[in-house]
């Protein structure tokens, strides 16, 4: 915990002298998540957690050096979700979580909030960073979404980077498809409901440029024991990830399939757009009003254009992290850290 608080104390003194430094201009804010769930403390040592905040810090503080050099919102969603694919913490790029067959099948999505435009890649299986290959897609393609063999042999011609899917094997990972393996094959055994473990994880990221743009990003290695190509909300634009100047900029974690049905990511700034509800109240009504009750469990990071930061969740724990438009940092994981509404 020692190198972590140290840490996160040097983000703070950075990010005070910068929002003091720019008073006068508009304002830049960055969220980011790593995934919601039942995280309990417990769960997690205290070396464990430490390492994670780590990464979180490290991850939203890149994204927002990005923005405090004048880089685009798309530019610093994208440096933060790369460096969260890149840890094996997460279920996104190298520590994704195992499909069925025990390969690995990843998912990504970016949208604009200046033009609404947007990229995705589903079940991509040897692309290092699907972020980049949504990017790609956005910027590169006159489509949105690709999938499987499509959207490897596309990112092949943008010339990013291709690796093995064993790049994505982790023991961590392949020890929870076994676990739930040993559950499935338990309670088929008592012909009882089999319940999918572990459908939780996911990176994403929000930020607010200092042009006043939005841009949202989402990257996952899906649900532990996948099968049949399954796809979830994050690489669906409305469902996943949603960007739009006019309203807010959402990442959403958790259960895709009630994610998908209930237009998650586009509802909470439909309401903000449309009802002129305040941003943390519109995530918070989707969450708890509108997906709990119909069995949809997770959270979502957001901003609005004034730089307002909301990170609710309907579940015990949420990865997450943030640099307010005042320059106030913070890094959570459970409610009773939570600093913002």
């Amino acid at each position: 915990m020692k190198t972590a608080f140290m840490l996160l104390c040097c983000v703070c003194c950075l990010n005070s002298f910068a929002a003091a430094a720019a008073t006068d201009s508009p304002p830049l804010a960055i969220a980011i998540h790593g995934g919601a769930g039942t995280l309990t403390p417990e769960n997690l040592t205290p070396a464990k957690r430490a390492e994670i905040e780590t990464m979180l810090a490290r991850a939203v503080q890149a994204g927002h050096e990005k923005l405090l050099a004048g880089a685009s919102a798309t530019e610093a969603v994208i440096t933060a979700i790369v460096l969260l694919e890149d840890s094996p913490l997460f279920n996104a790029g190298v520590g994704a979580v195992y499909t069925w067959d025990e390969t690995h099948e990843l998912d990504a999505s970016i949208m604009r909030g200046d033009t609404r435009n947007a990229g995705a890649v589903a079940r991509a299986t040897v692309i290092k960073n699907p972020i980049l290959a949504a990017q790609a897609v956005m910027e590169a393609s006159p489509h949105v979404m690709l999938s499987g063999e499509g959207a490897d042999a596309f990112a092949r011609t943008q010339e990013l980077e291709i690796v093995p899917n064993s790049t994505f094997n982790t023991p961590a990972r392949l020890e929870s498809l076994q676990r739930m393996k040993a559950a499935a094959e338990n309670k088929a055994a008592q012909n009882t409901p089999t319940d999918q473990p572990h459908k939780f994880g996911t990176v994403g990221a929000v930020a607010l440029d200092r042009a006043g743009n939005l841009a949202a990003g989402t990257s996952t290695g899906g649900m532990t024991g996948k099968r049949w190509g399954r796809v979830g909300d994050s690489p669906i634009i409305g469902a996943g990830t949603f960007a739009d100047n006019k309203s807010c900029a959402v990442s959403a974690t958790g259960h895709g399939e009630y994610y998908i049905r209930y237009n998650v990511a586009a509802d909470i700034c439909a309401r903000v757009r449309y009802r002129q509800t305040p941003l943390p109240q519109a995530a918070r009504e989707v969450l708890f009003d509108v997906l709990l009750p119909a069995g949809g469990t997770g959270g979502v990071i957001a901003i609005a254009p004034d730089g307002t930061i909301a990170m609710p969740f309907n579940t015990t724990g949420m990865y997450r992290a943030a640099i307010h438009a005042d320059g106030r940092f913070e890094v959570a994981i459970f409610k009773d850290s939570d600093k913002t509404p």
